[in-house]
Parts: structure tokens; sequence; C-alpha cells
């Protein structure tokens, strides 16, 4: 599916869109995930943040147009990353197995369950299912924008794993179970209980590019 089908059209979304108008689509997408993030942030008892992150959104949905411009980065608010993974995580909820999800990719039995606590977060799930039939067909449009979107982003990531990773799936699989365990514990893990990742990569390979690639591949969607 995505060799045949989101793939190219990934590129042709890239070749076609000009950057700021891209980006502009991303901070879109990014601020309608704001809300997802601040339910979060109040679920885990991050009170301080989850105002901030409510700031960003209200920021970002009247100065910014709803949401095509970023100002709250502007403003100095910091952008965060919660999901309902990271919450059920927070109450001690374990991992699980790691699982590959058709179309989504890395998960484990706990991130499925996360995946449906942030649908459920989604204002454009709600208007994908209650709402009238435009409002259905505009929603699964959008969905379909951001995901096209976000597949573009990976384009260069992906380039950068295929020519340089010794096994693929034990990088992402290994990739993504360090990730989720960082973000769960806010980066606050101890040294002797770090996760022993090994990349295989060549070492020019580790730079920023492959950093930011990495944070778009494992974001969940």
């Amino acid at each position: 599916m995505d060799d045949y089908a989101m793939k190219p059209v990934a590129k042709g979304y890239q070749w076609l869109t000009p950057d700021f108008v891209d980006q502009g689509i991303s901070n879109f997408f990014n601020n309608i995930r704001d809300i997802r993030v601040t339910i979060n942030d109040v679920l885990q008892w991050k009170l301080k943040q989850g105002g901030m992150d409510f700031s960003r959104f209200l920021i970002n949905t009247t100065a910014g147009v709803a949401g095509f411009i970023d100002v709250a980065t502007m403003l100095d608010l910091p952008k965060h990353d919660e999901d309902f993974d990271q919450t059920l995580g927070y109450w001690g909820v374990p991992t699980g197995p790691y699982l590959v999800l058709p179309f989504f990719g890395p998960s484990s039995i706990r991130g499925a369950a996360g995946l449906a606590g942030d649908a459920a977060m989604n204002p454009l799930t709600y208007s994908f299912v209650l709402g009238s039939a435009a409002a259905t067909w505009g929603s699964f449009g959008a969905y379909t924008v951001d995901v096209i979107d976000r597949r573009a982003d990976a384009l260069g990531f992906e380039k950068i794993v295929s020519e340089a990773a010794v096994d693929r799936y034990e990088f992402f699989r290994d990739s993504y179970l360090q990730r989720r365990r960082y973000l769960v514990n806010d980066g606050n893990i101890e040294e002797d209980e770090e996760f022993d990742l090994e990349f295989d990569l060549e070492e020019d390979f580790l730079d920023e590019e492959f950093d930011e690639g990495a944070n778009e591949a494992f974001e969940a969607p």
C-alpha cells in the first residue's frame, strides 16, 4: 500500500506544494492535535503544561488563522507531545508486545489502545461520525491530507533508514520502543534502565536531519 499508493502520492504532494503552504498545513493539523495534547496533560496531572498547551491552541486558532501560522511558538510557548498511550503508561499500564498495525505502522498493545483514545479526543472524529454528509466528507478529506502531509515529511528520514539500517524491521521496532519509553518518562530514565538500542547505522548518518526525521516517523497518527 505504501509503495504503490502512499509514497507516490506523498512525493507528488511534496513536489507540488510550496514550502510555506506545506508548513501551514502541518501547523493546522498540529493545532488540532494540541486539543489531544491538552486533555492528556490534564489526565497526567500536568496542569501547568496543560495550561500552556491550551493557550497555544487558543492563540494559534485566533491569531494564527485557524492554526496555519504557529504564532504561539513565536511567543515562546513550547509545543509538547502527549498522547493517550503516554497517559496509560503514566498510570502504570505496561507496553505489552510490539505490534505492527496495518497503515499505522509500529505500535504495541498499549499503543493500539492509545490510538483509540486519541481518536476520541479528535474533533474530526465526531464530525466524521455524527456530522452531515458534507461534514463527513470534509473530515475524511482533512484526515487524508493530514496523512499525506506526514508521509511526505517522513520521506527524507525513510531514505536514510533504507540506506543505513542493516535490519529495517529491527531498527523500526527498537526505535519505536525506545522513543515511547522516553516520552512516557518525560526523558527521566535512569542510566542503568535505558533501553539498549543499536541502530546499526553508519556514523555519517547520525546527524541533525536524522533526529528531525525520527520525530515525524514515530509520531502517533
